[in-house]
């Protein structure tokens, strides 16, 4: 197993999680609490995890779309993290930004030129 660098603020999202699955205070009892990591593609929800469990547990990558599917990681006896795809509220508003932030993969774009176009909108022309 691959141990990976400490991340800034592991330890206190740690002892975070930890004290919500404490039983009603009581330091010596714990339940087993369920957290969802959610949010948009290719901003690092696997990497959060991989970084709370000290090691490899979820695939990583540099393009949107490596989670295929919502899968459980154990963190320890008491916490389950949930490794979730990246959610996509797709809107025509939106769809620049979107593309911009590398939330759709380069692939699935029906015109290349788009991106583009949206960079050069963003450019103060002279």
């Amino acid at each position: 197993m691959t141990h990976l660098s400490a991340a800034v603020g592991t330890e206190n999202l740690l002892n975070i999680l930890k004290n919500y699955a404490r039983v009603d205070g009581d330091a010596k009892a714990k339940s087993l609490i369920t957290v969802g990591v959610v949010g948009f593609p290719n901003v690092g929800k696997s990497s959060l995890i991989n970084s709370l469990k000290r090691s490899k547990a979820a695939a990583t990558g540099n393009t949107p779309g490596v989670t295929k599917q919502m899968q459980e990681i154990m963190l320890d006896k008491n916490i389950v993290l949930l490794d979730s795809p990246g959610v996509v509220l797709n809107s025509v508003e939106q769809s620049d930004s979107l593309i911009l932030r590398s939330a759709v993969r380069v692939e699935d774009l029906p015109d290349p030129i788009k991106p583009v176009e949206a960079l050069l909108n963003r450019i103060e022309h002279d």
